[in-house]
């Protein structure tokens, strides 16, 4: 085991005029984790496979730049919501919400994605990184002003990234809004395990703790529907190829173009489990042995193998992605919870503290 430790870099500037800094946090156990405070962006996470080599998993870029030019999200803090709010609209204490509804899947009507235009992505934030005994980690920091994208509330966020000596780096949310507002916030970060350059993801392995998922209409929002997994192309309960059935005659799998889907975690609060951390998936690259194991306190994980991402950008090295070339592992409250009475709410009372942790643990089999 070695001592953990930080250093800081220079990341260039953002396409606001912002300058951005880069933390290499090296863990005790060995990973080493690059993340910006330009939305907290990862930007190379090196992991040991079955043999120890080291390689970076994580999908992103080497400057600002990349991001700048159409995110793609790849490694950010989603928020104020993460995913989508069908029409960019809900109701709230009785006032009517309109919010930029800029994402439009083919057959759709709009909606409101990862926060809208400015999300918290692009922004950079406060950070201060520390070591704490075997850990090391980031504390990032942010205020999201009343109207932000149009919701309502001053909404005060801090998100701590930490690498502990096991190999997680886990995840914490923390945010106090002064009126009531929507809050879902997670992480975006997209793994190959193959390393970035590798290719699709298809050949990883992965089994999802969800006996449900919310099928969605043309646009990819949830019809209100929890439907089993059983015999369909999303029963990842025993693991399977992520590529064995996607591309199957399913309508689900035709309006994400693959897998973009909410799973409805077995033990999570909306299956009616008792909540804590729970196991939600893990995913295994039967080539080198890498593998992650994502553990969470909420109740579902959206699921997207970048069916939709744009491949003609230059990612690190000067390398061209690959269709579906990585994978997001998205825990989170389900997609346009706002307006699913029914669902677990995202709704935070002024005053209260919204908070959530996910851990991805990461070893070799």
């Amino acid at each position: 085991m070695t001592k953990p430790s930080f250093e800081i870099a220079d990341f260039g500037v953002t396409k606001y005029g912002e300058k951005a800094r880069k933390f290499t946090l090296r863990g005790a156990g060995g990973v080493i984790l690059e993340v910006s405070d330009y939305g907290g962006k990862v930007v190379r996470l090196f992991t040991p496979d079955r043999d120890g080599a080291m390689k970076d998993v994580v999908v992103g870029f080497d400057s600002p730049a990349g991001w700048d030019d159409g995110d793609p999200y790849w490694g950010c803090i989603i928020g104020r919501y993460g995913n989508r709010i069908g029409g960019g609209r809900f109701t709230l204490n009785g006032a009517a919400y309109q919010l930029p509804a800029l994402n439009n899947a083919p057959g759709g009507i709009g909606c409101n994605l990862h926060g809208g235009a400015r999300g918290w992505n692009a922004y950079v934030w406060v950070a201060e990184p520390f070591v704490k005994g075997d850990d090391v980690g980031v504390v990032f920091t942010h205020v999201s002003p009343d109207g932000d994208e149009g919701f309502p509330g001053r909404v005060e966020v801090k998100v701590t990234y930490t690498l502990t000596a096991a190999n997680v780096w886990r995840v914490d949310y923390e945010a106090v809004p002064d009126k009531d507002t929507p809050i879902n916030i997670t992480q975006h970060v997209y793994f190959n395990f193959k390393g970035e350059s590798g290719g699709t993801i298809e050949d990883h392995v992965m089994t999802i703790d969800a006996d449900s998922v919310t099928p969605t209409d043309r646009g990819q929002i949830p019809t209100g529907e929890i439907r089993r997994v059983d015999g369909t192309p999303f029963d990842f309960r025993a693991g399977m190829r992520i590529g064995e059935r996607i591309n199957e005659p399913d309508e689900q799998l035709e309006i994400g173009k693959g897998y973009d889907h909410n799973w409805v975690l077995t033990k999570g609060v909306m299956a009616g489990g008792p909540g804590g951390l729970i196991r939600a998936a893990e995913v295994t690259c039967p080539l080198n042995g890498r593998a992650v194991e994502v553990w969470t306190t909420e109740p579902c994980l959206q699921v997207y193998t970048a069916n939709w991402a744009s491949y003609d950008q230059t990612a690190k090295g000067g390398e061209h992605l690959s269709f579906r070339c990585g994978i997001a592992l998205e825990t989170q409250h389900a997609p346009d919870s706002p307006n699913k009475p029914d669902w677990p709410t995202t709704i935070v009372c002024a005053g209260a503290t919204y908070r959530s942790t996910t851990e991805f643990r990461f070893g070799v089999r």
